[in-house]
């Protein structure tokens, strides 16, 4: 298992927002838990003298190239970038240094998977420079993935069928529990169960964790599979819940 580091990235500056609460027509309802005073690259460069390989740049939405390319710029080849990406941007990211691209929205049409679209994409970054954000929610019979700042569901199931689908055409997924994420109020134990199950390429799992119990519940229930992300609990982040070093000695153990 390993930890997988975060840049989130909102109106140009790093953030740590709840999730469910980013919208494009409702600004007045934004749940901010953090706002740095340090640029990106601060962080990128924390992330590469710790040789935390394949952490995430994420763009919440418009106004956060400058800031993204900043990110990059502080670990040219060691970030993944997401947030807008298309097929034509994908390229000048990994250009400007980004190890992989993120994609979600993109890849999604009237709520349906667009395989046009993702074969597409794929051929453009080649399969081992792209990462499927298949962040989820819950609703009735399962998690479905959310696109647009995760707010509108797609028809896209969470299921061993799905995942064993996409991993034909991508190198990683990325999986935000969106109901929890950025509210340190535990993880989402049911789904890093599906994922665990499941998924049989890297995984990364994010949302909800607000103490190291959490980090070493995802180990466990997830059997070694999956590696994780956190935000809002790390006291780099404002957070109280673990520190960074904490962390980072976590990862530095789980990988000897």
């Amino acid at each position: 298992m390993r930890f997988r580091p975060c840049i989130d990235l909102h109106d140009g500056r790093v953030k740590q927002i709840v999730g469910s609460t980013l919208s494009d027509c409702d600004s007045a309802n934004l749940q901010t838990n953090f706002s740095s005073r340090f640029p990106p690259s601060h962080y990128a460069r924390m992330y590469r003298q710790d040789n935390l390989v394949g952490g995430h740049v994420i763009m919440l939405g418009p106004g956060n190239e400058e800031a993204a390319v900043d990110a990059l710029a502080g670990w040219p080849g060691g970030l993944q970038v997401g947030g807008g990406i298309t097929v034509d941007n994908a390229g000048r990211w990994l250009e400007l240094g980004a190890s992989h691209v993120i994609v979600t929205s993109y890849v999604f049409h009237d709520g349906r998977l667009d395989s046009d679209r993702l074969r597409r994409l794929c051929s453009l970054t080649g399969k081992d420079r792209l990462v499927l954000d298949l962040s989820c929610r819950w609703k009735d019979d399962g998690y479905y993935v959310v696109t647009d700042r995760w707010q509108n569901f797609t028809r896209l199931r969470i299921s061993k069928e799905a995942l064993a689908e996409l991993a034909d055409s991508c190198n990683e997924f990325l999986v935000h529990a969106v109901d929890v994420e950025g509210k340190c109020m535990g993880v989402d134990e049911r789904l890093i169960d599906l994922l665990a199950a499941y998924a049989t390429i890297p995984t990364t799992y994010a949302g909800g964790v607000g103490t190291m119990r959490d980090l070493l519940l995802i180990r466990d229930a997830g059997k070694g599979r999956l590696d994780a992300t956190v935000g809002s609990a790390l006291d780099i982040f404002g957070g109280s819940g673990c520190t960074y070093d904490e962390v980072v000695a976590f990862h530095r153990q789980e990988n000897q």
